[in-house]
């Protein structure tokens, strides 16, 4: 499961989808949508590195894929204990990036890995970032997204478990 997680990014790039495409995978289901979603995201959304890191921000989608209100829940309690239990996992995964990362925002992850961040929307700096290693060193980007990936799986799985259910419980999210 880590090598995946690793290579998606090291291959294909952009953080959040790496990120959802390695859970979906992992979980066996697939959605274009929420992968497509997760476009705009990466390098902290559009590049710019000072939102949050895609690793981050796909991980929570993913969760809140399973875990997380519909449009015809909104004003339900059942939406609004749903909303409640996404924010619950959004927050421990949070915690795990503070615990090791110092920070779930793109360019503090930089600073934390690198010594110091990039403006990835800078062709030069862009340049020294991949020169650094962002998608080939085991402990560099690929690696926070691994990690924001692994911890999701791992969040969903637990809350899986814990309501007792199964994976196969959530086979509508799949599609051929």
């Amino acid at each position: 499961m880590s090598k995946r997680l690793f290579t998606y990014e090291q291959k294909y790039r952009g953080c959040a989808q790496c990120a959802i495409a390695a859970i979906q995978d992992v979980l066996g289901i697939r959605n274009n949508y929420v992968y497509k979603a997760g476009s705009g995201l990466a390098g902290g959304a559009g590049e710019c590195t000072d939102g949050l890191c895609g690793g981050f921000s796909g991980a929570i989608m993913m969760m809140s894929i399973y875990f997380g209100r519909t449009r015809e829940e909104e004003g339900s309690t059942k939406g609004r204990n749903e909303k409640y239990d996404s924010f619950k996992m959004a927050a421990a995964l949070h915690d795990k990036f503070i615990e090791k990362y110092g920070s779930v925002i793109c360019s503090g992850i930089q600073k934390k890995i690198f010594g110091r961040s990039f403006d990835l929307r800078d062709d030069a700096q862009k340049q020294q970032f991949r020169d650094a290693g962002a998608h080939e060193d085991k402990d560099k980007c690929c690696a926070v997204v691994g990690d924001g990936a692994r911890w999701g799986i791992e969040l969903i799985l637990s809350e899986i478990e814990s309501r007792g259910l199964t994976i196969e419980d959530f086979k509508d999210l799949r599609y051929p």
